[in-house]
């Protein structure tokens, strides 16, 4: 730290300032210091709800739907080499440390607070960085004035300071608050389903048949192929809602074809000979569908390679950075919501 202070000296002194008085210059209704809630991406989060959260005693929420730590790290690599602008949470213009980490978990539906002082009690602590998982928040001095995310092997992404970038680098120094908002993969997968009564994995045959699918096209072809391939027959009506609006012969401009707008490729390899029969792709559909869940064993991302490839999930470690997968996702999911499922 130099004695000169200069425009970046003045604006540091005035964050710091607005850390010890709890304000939010970029956000006056933002959420209490250590709230966390989940969302469906895109949407805003309810400034009362956080209020009421703040005056119940409220103040930290682990993620489900699916979100794991490696998601998280996804999200944050996207926007490696992004400049950092101290107050900005545009990307395009730039980041600071805590936009960078707010803007992570944003984009996965999790919203954490604005400030790094803030995100420094959201989620659950975490005793050392020995313990410490990817995905977990690092805050570091006292008071806190930088966040990163840990990335695992004593490495975190961070915006460092003006002048530099969104970089990974080594951690250097001890953090002074470790934070997990988000669980591991396995911990997600069984909370997924206790909470969707094994809507991904369990027979659906276990759940109940149509009537659980009223006024739903194909509702009972969707539980017969839910029933023989493992896969909630709700998630598989989602998928059919948001690709083709239950329409067989729905065509898309890259040659997907049919209710669950399969490839010709891929329906070939799924044994649809006909994807314009909706029993025939609902089956292939539930095949593939099944298939994506026990490789990633993680619903966005069983999405993200159904509408992506495997290949691009594992290319990207995550949900690939397109913005039609990025928007199919929690299109997804919120068609499933919508079923009750």
């Amino acid at each position: 730290m130099t004695g000169m202070m200069g425009v970046s000296g003045v604006l540091s002194r005035i964050q710091e300032l607005q850390a010890q008085l709890g304000l939010d210059p970029l956000n006056p209704d933002a959420a209490a210091a250590g709230t966390v809630t989940t969302r469906q991406p895109g949407t805003n989060g309810s400034t009362f709800a956080s209020a009421l959260a703040n005056a119940t005693g409220g103040g930290t929420l682990t993620a489900g739907g699916g979100v794991t730590g490696n998601d998280v790290v996804s999200a944050a690599k996207k926007y490696l080499g992004t400049p950092y602008v101290f107050g900005s949470t545009n990307p395009d213009k730039g980041l600071d440390c805590s936009a960078l980490v707010q803007k992570a978990f944003g984009d996965l539906g999790i919203e954490v607070p604005r400030l790094s002082h803030q995100q420094a009690r959201a989620g659950q602590p975490v005793a050392s960085l020995a313990q410490a998982r990817p995905g977990d928040i690092l805050a570091f001095n006292s008071p806190v004035d930088h966040v990163g995310i840990y990335l695992g092997n004593n490495k975190m992404i961070a915006a460092p300071k003006p002048g530099d970038h969104v970089k990974i680098q080594t951690v250097w120094e001890k953090p002074t608050h470790i934070r997990r908002v988000v669980s591991d993969t396995a911990e997600v997968a069984a909370q997924n389903i206790a909470a969707q009564g094994a809507a991904a994995l369990r027979p659906a045959s276990l759940r109940g048949g149509s009537e659980a699918l009223t006024g739903v096209p194909y509702a009972d072809v969707f539980v017969r192929a839910g029933n023989k391939y493992g896969v909630s027959p709700k998630l598989l009506a989602a998928v059919a809602k948001v690709e083709s609006g239950y329409n067989p012969e729905a065509v898309s401009k890259a040659g997907a074809r049919g209710i669950m707008q399969l490839m010709p490729g891929t329906a070939k390899g799924l044994g649809v000979d006909n994807a314009f029969d909706p029993e025939q792709a609902i089956f292939g559909g539930a095949k593939l569908l099944a298939r994506n869940l026990r490789e990633f064993k993680s619903l966005p991302l069983a999405l993200a390679a159904y509408n992506a490839g495997g290949g691009a999930v594992k290319r990207y470690g995550g949900i690939p950075p397109y913005s039609e997968t990025q928007a199919y996702v929690p299109k997804v999911q919120k068609a499933l919501a919508a079923l009750g499922g």
